[in-house]
């Protein structure tokens, strides 16, 4: 079974930094040469908001343009971790903070595309 758990989430003020980590396990991703992990976040009252995805055949990478130069997503295939260093944050990137799956790799920031899901960990953001 596929599981990916998100960690290191929590309270900064605004132009502080967070680095959240997608932690995956499961033989089920070894079935599969090619896939995206994505991040996304949600506001309250707001849709999913894709922000970022990386391909696990190239190592590729898509951003949302609210977060370009100041999000890096990356990858450490020795622990099967996929993380999102966040610079320069804002109010504006309050939420709460998922990582998925996509096994088809189609690298859209869209959360149909993805086929299995994290928790959630939050990522409050003062002024």
């Amino acid at each position: 079974e596929v599981q990916l758990v998100e960690s290191g989430g929590g309270s900064v003020q605004a132009g502080e930094s967070l680095r959240l980590s997608c932690a995956t396990s499961g033989f089920a991703f070894q079935d599969f040469d090619d896939y995206a992990i994505g991040w996304f976040r949600q506001a309250p009252g707001k849709e999913r908001e894709g922000v970022s995805c990386i391909s696990s055949s190239d190592g590729s990478t898509n951003y949302v343009d609210s977060v370009k130069g100041r999000f890096t997503i990356s990858s450490d295939k020795s622990n099967n971790t996929v993380y999102l260093q966040m610079n320069s944050l804002s109010p504006e990137d309050t939420a709460v903070y998922y990582c998925a799956a996509d096994i088809r790799a189609t690298m859209f920031l869209d959360s149909r595309f993805y086929d299995f899901w994290g928790q959630g960990t939050q990522v409050t953001v003062s002024s």
